[in-house]
């Protein structure tokens, strides 16, 4: 095995055991720079570790698709990050914080496929079945919250968990989806607002994102699988003992309640 492969699954193997006992270690960055290829097979090389303790891939998830996170980081492009599926959480249940370095929260909208997405499909939106509202739980392995573009493709894109609200025919609501009020609220709170127009002008096109991120990384969108689009506000730390509620605008609302002792 040559040396720059035993970089790679050494650097995932260090990312792995950070997730598994919630742990925040160094920027990879830090001390051993990486390419944003080389992130990305760090990134695989973790899901491998995932799906070889019997894990399943179920969807993706992209990032830096509001313009204002992309200026912040410096890039120009979504990331793409994989889904699996014991980081689901059913909406309205509890999510147990302690297993998690830094969680945030931030209200998105999830699409299912109802057919293979393959790259080369011209009407990618064609393959799509249901939309719902969601919740995305982040939690970025580093210290401090810091990351290079680099760091958080490794880190699979800092996904931790994500809440699915009830699925819609997305034939029946399409057309509503652009423009959406989207607001996160906690214990009734609101803590953030915002607009479906911060996904990328207009959540739709994070399908399209989705399918050709998907092709360059090599990484399958079969039937079924999930797309989360992206942030449509700030994503807020998260505390034990809230209620924390997603509503977006024609999709309704998503919710999953916090628990354990992050202290």
């Amino acid at each position: 095995m040559s040396e720059a492969r035993d970089r790679i699954e050494e650097l995932a193997v260090r990312l792995d055991d950070a997730v598994r006992t919630a742990t925040a270690i160094p920027q990879l960055s830090a001390d051993d720079p990486l390419t944003l290829d080389e992130a990305y097979a760090v990134q695989r090389g973790g899901i491998a570790l995932r799906v070889g303790r019997g894990d399943l891939v179920v969807g993706v998830k992209l990032g830096f698709t509001s313009e204002a996170k992309a200026r912040q980081m410096g890039v120009s492009d979504v990331i793409i990050g994989q889904l699996t599926a014991s980081t689901e959480v059913s909406g309205g249940g509890t999510v147990d914080l302690a297993t998690m370095v830094h969680p945030r929260v931030e209200p998105e909208v999830a699409f299912r496929l109802g057919a293979d997405l393959p790259p080369d499909l011209e009407d990618p939106l064609s393959t799509v079945s249901d939309v719902a509202a969601a919740l995305e739980i982040i939690d970025s392995r580093y210290r401090d919250f810091r990351f290079s573009l680099e760091d958080v493709v490794a880190d699979n894109t800092s996904a931790a968990g994500f809440v699915l609200g009830e699925w819609l025919p997305f034939a029946d609501h399409r057309e509503r989806l652009a423009g959406a009020k989207v607001t996160l609220a906690f214990d009734g709170e609101t803590r953030e607002q915002g607009s479906t127009s911060a996904i990328l002008g207009d959540p739709l096109r994070a399908v399209a994102a989705a399918q050709r991120m998907a092709a360059h990384y090599d990484l399958a969108l079969p039937a079924g699988s999930i797309i989360l689009a992206g942030a449509a506000t700030a994503a807020v730390a998260m505390e034990p003992g809230v209620l924390v509620e997603g509503t977006v605008a024609g999709l309704g609302l998503v919710s999953v309640r916090t628990g354990g002792d992050r202290a």
